[in-house]
């Protein structure tokens, strides 16, 4: 429904967007996977470490993760360069789901561990969804010496950070097993993705929903 710098499935609020149009946006991308608009909870988003258990409907809770167990509750983390990641518990419990919004502050707070803990000591598979990459994310030393220190000299090539393969290495760190990555940068795609980068701010914002089955 957006149009301009928001065309066209913008799922942000806060990014400048007519809301009414945001949330015809939300209410398509829910029925598209069969979600209840009514239901969906998501947070205030913040570069943090802070991974909350979702509460159906709820909004504006300052975190930048959620995850359920509860069936039929669908949670958004949203993203327009950061790393959106999906966690689903994969031992045969109790199923369980969470989604994460990982910026480099929040890689390096620990936002990856804290979504593993939330979840519990359990087989689990993620997914890193589309972020900006390595050919385009370009940072200063005080970015890269952490995460040189974190992560491994080669996550930095130049002046320029691999967001994808320090978000796996944490994952792996953190007893997640199985990683797929989609390796698609939002810089550099811009008839498919948002990029706050690229487009200096004014943006949507596209996102990751996830939901346990009834």
């Amino acid at each position: 429904m957006s149009k301009g710098p928001y065309e066209s499935l913008n799922l942000g609020r806060k990014s400048g967007d007519d809301v009414e149009r945001v949330d015809e946006n939300r209410r398509r991308a829910c029925a598209a996977v069969g979600a209840d608009l009514e239901q969906l909870a998501l947070n205030y988003q913040v570069h943090s470490a802070r991974v909350l258990r979702a509460e159906p409907g709820s909004r504006g809770e300052h975190a930048d993760g959620l995850w359920t167990d509860e069936p039929g509750v669908p949670i958004l983390a949203m993203s327009a360069d950061c790393l959106p990641i999906a966690l689903v518990r994969m031992n045969g419990g109790v199923p369980a789901v969470a989604v994460l919004h990982v910026g480099w502050k929040g890689l390096l707070a620990g936002i990856v561990a804290s979504g593993v803990d939330a979840l519990g000591p359990s087989q689990l598979a993620a997914a890193i969804g589309p972020a900006i990459g390595p050919c385009c994310y370009e940072v200063g030393e005080e970015v890269a010496q952490p995460y040189r220190e974190r992560f491994g000299d080669d996550v930095v090539r130049g002046r320029n950070l691999d967001l994808w393969t320090s978000a796996e290495r944490a994952l792996h760190a953190a007893g997640v097993e199985s990683v797929h990555r989609f390796d698609r940068c939002t810089a550099c795609e811009p008839e498919t993705f948002f990029s706050h980068r690229r487009d200096r701010g004014t943006t949507g914002r596209q996102g990751v929903i996830a939901y346990v089955t009834g």
